[in-house]
Order: C-alpha cells, then sequence, then structure tokens
C-alpha cells in the first residue's frame, strides 16, 4: 500500500501544476520523491509517515530560530484572537518597521510586501521612475525572484573590466544595478568586498541607484545587514525571509528623499492587500527581538557551521573525491563534478533523513535550533555514503 505522503502527491499532481507550487519542491533535479512535510520542531521537519528528517533547508533559509519556536508560536496565537488582516496600520507593523530601520543605519524609510521578489520587482519600478531612466544590470549567477524580465543587461559577477566597459558605454542610460551580497542560487558564492566597492563608486559616478538584495542574507550574519558588515551604502535593499520569522514578507527600504517618492506622498504607484498584515509582522516581530538579545548565538552558529565544513571537507578529503563543499557563515553549498554523483549523494543523505537542498545550485542552512550533536548526526549519516561514492568513481 501507498505510504501516506505517496498517496498525498498523487492527489496534488491532480490538482496542482506538478504537485506543487514552487519548482524545486519537486526535488525533480535530484530524481528523488519529494518530501511533503506535515510539521516540524527546532532543526527537525517530519514527514506524513512520521519520518523524520534534520533541516538543512529551512524553509530555504527562512527560519533562523528553528521550526515553531515558542516565543514565535505564543506571539501569533495571541494575534489571531485579535484577527490576522484589516488592511490598515497596525502597531506591530510600526514596531517591525523601527526595529528594521534602527538595526540598518542607512535606512530611514520601509516599505513592506508579501515577498523577495516583490520587493525586487517594487525596488526596480521605483529606481527607474525615480532616475527616469530604463535599464537595469544584474550579474550572472545571481537570482532575484521571478523578475527576470525587469533586467535589461547581464554581465559576469566580479569582473571588473565588464563592470566599466558597460558604464562606459551606457551608464547615462543605467537606472539601477542590483548584487546579491552573498549568492545563495548558483551555490553558496562568498561576497566581493572590492568588487562592492567598484561597484558603489561607479553607480555613484553615473548617478545610477545601487541595490542590495539582501533578501536572503538580511539579519543572517548579524543583527543587521550584511551590507552594513562589509561597509558598503546601497541606495536601496531588499529585505525578506528571516524579517517575516518564517511567514510570507518582502521589504525594499532606503533613505527618506528616495523612499518618499512612493505614493501617498509621491506620485511612484505601489499598493498590497495583505503588506504588513498583522500575523506576519508578530512573527517577524518576535524574531528578530529574539535575535537581537541572542548576539551569542550568531556566534555560536558560525562556529557549528565552520565546524560542520571543515568535518565534511575532511571525509570529502578521505575518500578522494572532486567535491567542493563552498561556505561562507551559516551558508553552505555542494558542488559535484557530475550530476548523477550529487543525485546519488542527495537521494543516501535523505533515506537516512537528512534533508539537504535538492538542487546544488541552492543553498543550505545552518539555525539557532542545529546543535553539535546533530551535525555529528549528519556526519556520521555522510561516511557510508561517500564510501558509495568512492567505489562508484573507482569502476
Amino acid at each position: 500500500m501507498n505510504s501516506k505522503n505517496q498517496q498525498l502527491f498523487s492527489k496534488a499532481q491532480n490538482c496542482l501544476v506538478g504537485g506543487v507550487n514552487s519548482p524545486l519542491r519537486s526535488f525533480k533535479q535530484a530524481q528523488a520523491a519529494p518530501l511533503l512535510l506535515a510539521s516540524g520542531k527546532g532543526a527537525y521537519v517530519f514527514d506524513y509517515d512520521q519520518k523524520k528528517y534534520l533541516d538543512y533547508v529551512l524553509c530555504f533559509g527562512a527560519v533562523i530560530l528553528g521550526h515553531a519556536h515558542p516565543q514565535v508560536i505564543r506571539a501569533l496565537k495571541r494575534q489571531l484572537d485579535q484577527g490576522f488582516s484589516f488592511g490598515t496600520t497596525h502597531e506591530t507593523e510600526v514596531r517591525l518597521a523601527e526595529i528594521i530601520t534602527g538595526a540598518i543605519g542607512f535606512i530611514e524609510k520601509i516599505r513592506f510586501v508579501n515577498s523577495g521578489s516583490e520587493a525586487v520587482i517594487a525596488a526596480i519600478h521605483l529606481a527607474r521612475t525615480y532616475t527616469q531612466r530604463k535599464r537595469v544590470l544584474r550579474f550572472s549567477n545571481s537570482y532575484h525572484g521571478h523578475a527576470d524580465y525587469l533586467f535589461t543587461d547581464v554581465i559576469a559577477y566580479g569582473q571588473k573590466e565588464a563592470l566599466t566597459d558597460i558604464f562606459q558605454q551606457a551608464g547615462q542610460d543605467i537606472a539601477a544595478v542590483i548584487f546579491e551580497p552573498v549568492g545563495g542560487n548558483c551555490g553558496v558564492i562568498p561576497p566581493d568586498k572590492e568588487f562592492f566597492s567598484q561597484l558603489r563608486a561607479i553607480t555613484k559616478k553615473y548617478g545610477s541607484l545601487l541595490i542590495a538584495d539582501e533578501v536572503i542574507t538580511g539579519f543572517r550574519f548579524g543583527f543587521g545587514s550584511f551590507s552594513q558588515l562589509s561597509g558598503i551604502q546601497p541606495d536601496l535593499i531588499c529585505l525578506g525571509k528571516i524579517i517575516g520569522g518564517g511567514l510570507p514578507i518582502g521589504a525594499y527600504a532606503g533613505g527618506s528623499k528616495l523612499m518618499d517618492s512612493l505614493s501617498p506622498l509621491g506620485k511612484i504607484y505601489q499598493a498590497s492587500t495583505f503588506a504588513g498584515n498583522p500575523l506576519v509582522m508578530q512573527a517577524g516581530l518576535i524574531t528578530l527581538k529574539v535575535l537581537n538579545s541572542q548576539p551569542q548565538d550568531y556566534k555560536k552558529t558560525f562556529r557549528l557551521a565552520q565546524y560542520f565544513s571543515d568535518s565534511f571537507k575532511r571525509q570529502i578529503a578521505a575518500n578522494g573525491l572532486k567535491i567542493d563543499l563552498i561556505n561562507y557563515g551559516p551558508m553552505f553549498s555542494f558542488r559535484f563534478p557530475a550530476e548523477d554523483s550529487f543525485k546519488v549523494f542527495y537521494r543516501e543523505m535523505l533515506k537516512r533523513g537528512i534533508y539537504f537542498a535538492p538542487s546544488q545550485r541552492e543553498a543550505n542552512f545552518l539555525s539557532f535550533a542545529h546543535t553539535e550533536s546533530q551535525v555529528e548526526k549528519t556526519l556520521k549519516a555522510a561516511k557510508p555514503v561517500f564510501s558509495q561514492l568512492k567505489k562508484g568513481a573507482s569502476k
């Protein structure tokens, strides 16, 4: 008899496109049966057959405190009793905005939306209208949600000459340049702070706006933005994931002069029915309060992530495998020489209760809830899998 997971996915395929609402959830790239998750607690998630998995995906980075954090749950229950969507400004919305603008020193005003993609789309619309220019530059191997149709120019990341060339040719027409401080959707790409400095200098020279897409990085490396930690001050910043405490959210923010161009103060119109709704704001507010009150947990998570990465790399080297593990802070990704070997690794780890992102292009994460014993469990699970890959490579 089929498992509950299989039965549910069969039903899902009849009414959802491919059985999912986001392509990666199909696990097609790993050629694995997709996980259908019923619940989560801390660093673990549970499927409909009650199998437990140690989670390094964390809703693609949105759940930094771990699943079902008790303080977040209590806040959500309180808000549910009071109502959860009014279509007006709400006290919790103001409090969350105050915390974010206070934590990120270079922003003065913020506008909440419902997803990271929506934040990027709105920020680009603002940049184009504000500058009265049309061209928007992004970098290859970067990801900014489902907004590819908005970008007119793409160059290789970190290529200083290419950046100089395009600005010399068309700088007066470029409204904005958007970048990810740490790449997370083509594997983890560590920051290039020297390149960031060039980005800031050249956009200022030509009057273009610099947009930092920190949907993934915001509040992940410390209490605030990664741009601050890098010493870079963009004109606009896009946020998401962590600031919603695991619920749907996005935001874009900047200085008052720029942000006050938005309606109702300015002529640039952008609106949303559910933006700033009290339920999401409560989850975000409590999450940021916990993060701010536990700075030592950032350091603990970074140390644990480094131990995880170093130990994994030793296992890989001991088996003579040509696998890269790229890590930066609590983010990491795998790079296998062949897609088939990644698929074997992924499926075998999943069988052993370890849930990694089902694509080499996606980042994995450690949360504040992960422990050293859980990392050891992961390393133990990986040993026979690497041995299996070694045998396969020697054939």
